[in-house]
C-alpha cells in the first residue's frame, strides 16, 4: 500500500470509530516511514508485539506517541519495556505484575496495564482464565506501581469475525462484574478487543481500544 493509501485508510477508521474508541495501531514488522505516515495522518497510539521491534522504533519516533505493549510479555524484557510503554495491555500473572511494580518503583513510573484474558480458553494462549481473573486482580492490587484499567483479549482467530462475538461478549461479562465489585485501585476504564477483521463486532460488544494492523498498511511484506 502506497503512502497515500494509508493515509486514507487511517482516516476513513478514524472517522468511522465511536467518539469513545481509542485506535491503537499494531505496527508489528513496519517500517519506519509507514510508522511515520500513520502519525502524521492522526495516528495517537503505537501498538508492539515485541519489545526489541519497539525499542528500534522508538529510537526513531521517540514520544510524538503513546506506546502500548500488545503482546506477550517476555519477563526478561520487562526492564526495557518499562522505559518504553505508556501502558502494558498482557499482564496475565503475579509474578510478570511484581517484576513490572519492581521496575517501575526504580524508574519512579506508575504504569497503567490491563488483565489480558484467555476469553477461547485456548492452552496454546497467554492470558488469565475468565475465571480466575478476580483472584489475579485482588494480587495485583496491592502493588504501587501498577495501575489497573481494564481488560484485554486476543480471543481465538476466526476467519468469520461474527464467530468471535461469543469471547467478545465474555469477556465484556467479567469487565462489568469487576466494575462493579468496586475494588480499591482498580479502575475498569479500558476494554480492549477486537483487530483488523473483528474490531467493529468487537465495539458493538463493548470494546473502546481497537488494535489495527493490516487494514491501514495492507498485508505484511
Amino acid at each position: 500500500m502506497n503512502t497515500r493509501n494509508i493515509e486514507q485508510s487511517v482516516r476513513q477508521i478514524i472517522q468511522s470509530l465511536p467518539e469513545n474508541v481509542l485506535l491503537v495501531v499494531a505496527a508489528k514488522t513496519r517500517t519506519p516511514e509507514e510508522v511515520k505516515i500513520v502519525i502524521r495522518a492522526g495516528i495517537k497510539v503505537i501498538g508492539y508485539n515485541y519489545v526489541q521491534e519497539a525499542e528500534k522504533m522508538y529510537q526513531v519516533i521517540g514520544n510524538q506517541v503513546e506506546w502500548h505493549m500488545i503482546g506477550h510479555l517476555q519477563r526478561n524484557k520487562v526492564k526495557k519495556a518499562v522505559k518504553i510503554f505508556d501502558m502494558i495491555e498482557t499482564v496475565d500473572s503475579v509474578e510478570l505484575a511484581e517484576l513490572l511494580n519492581k521496575r517501575c518503583k526504580l524508574e519512579s513510573k506508575i504504569m497503567p496495564v490491563l488483565i489480558e484474558i484467555n476469553s477461547g480458553k485456548e492452552s496454546n494462549k497467554t492470558g488469565v482464565l475468565p475465571e480466575k481473573v478476580d483472584d489475579l486482580i485482588l494480587q495485583i492490587n496491592q502493588l504501587p506501581n501498577l495501575r489497573i484499567q481494564g481488560l484485554m483479549t486476543m480471543g481465538p482467530r476466526f476467519g468469520n469475525p461474527e464467530d468471535a462475538r461469543p469471547y467478545f461478549r465474555a469477556t465484556r461479562a467479567v469487565f462489568d462484574r469487576i466494575a462493579q465489585a468496586g475494588i480499591p485501585n482498580v479502575e475498569m476504564r479500558y476494554l480492549s478487543m477486537g483487530m483488523s477483521n473483528s474490531y467493529q463486532i468487537a465495539i458493538e460488544e463493548g470494546a473502546n481500544i481497537v488494535r489495527i494492523g493490516t487494514l491501514l498498511f495492507g498485508k505484511r511484506q
